[in-house]
């Protein structure tokens, strides 16, 4: 539905919080990888005490660097034919700024061209999430429901800046809340989505967490490296 209405980083931590409550669960394992990632640690340390363990992939804390990496100059170096494609949709004039710009076209009032600048947009991130491509993966993008409600409330998020401050979840007051919770981060080396950068920058503030680097992953869970450590910690915290 890509419904954008009251939603926010902060209403989706009181919706993960509602359910807690309405599931009557006192404390519960949170997982997540990528997008997932972030909203872990934002419900974390809005809700340290509610927490047993952290789980995360593909760090992502939504900071501008974050952004400006994968859609504007960065991952467009080594997928230079995947960022043509992306590129498209948008004038010559207007790529200064691709989230600001695709945000105008995601939401346009002529239909034709929210659905297009959906498929690409959806079509940049299936084609860079995987260290081999798997052209099953791209076909993603081209089923409309799919793209439109992937694009239009990814991009929501990331032209608001994901409501919050930049930087705000690697700041130290919102680290030390959940400094005591174990915490085990998977990281794909190769992951041009969610670079590496940013787990080694929560590594460095939150030195309690136990990083594992994966030398032959890009961005995807179902990565074989990846899925392997996430299963691990996940079985390792089973019993806490």
């Amino acid at each position: 539905s890509a419904s954008l209405e009251e939603n926010t980083t902060w209403d989706l931590v009181k919706d993960i919080e509602k359910l807690r409550e309405e599931l009557k669960i006192e404390k519960w394992h949170v997982f997540g990888g990528s997008w997932g990632s972030t909203l872990s640690l934002a419900y974390a340390q809005t809700h340290p005490d509610r927490v047993k363990s952290l789980v995360l992939r593909g760090i992502f804390t939504l900071r501008k660097s974050e952004l400006k990496f994968f859609y504007q100059d960065g991952a467009s170096h080594l997928f230079p034919e995947a960022w043509d494609e992306y590129i498209a949709p948008i004038p010559e004039a207007e790529r200064s700024d691709m989230i600001l710009a695709y945000h105008a076209q995601l939401n346009s009032t002529d239909a034709e061209t929210r659905l297009n600048a959906a498929r690409a947009w959806s079509k940049w991130e299936m084609a860079t999430s995987r260290l081999f491509v798997d052209p099953a993966y791209l076909q993603r993008s081209e089923n409309d429901d799919f793209a439109n409600a992937f694009a239009r409330i990814e991009n929501h998020y990331f032209v608001n800046e994901g409501f919050m401050r930049d930087g705000q979840l690697l700041e130290k007051q919102g680290i030390d809340k959940i400094r005591h919770i174990p915490t085990v981060v998977v990281q794909g080396r190769y992951d041009v989505v969610c670079p590496a950068t940013t787990a080694y920058a929560l590594k460095k503030v939150f030195p309690e967490l136990e990083l594992h680097i994966v030398p032959d992953a890009g961005h995807s869970s179902r990565e074989t490296g990846i899925a392997k450590l996430l299963v691990e910690a996940t079985n390792k915290f089973a019993d806490i």
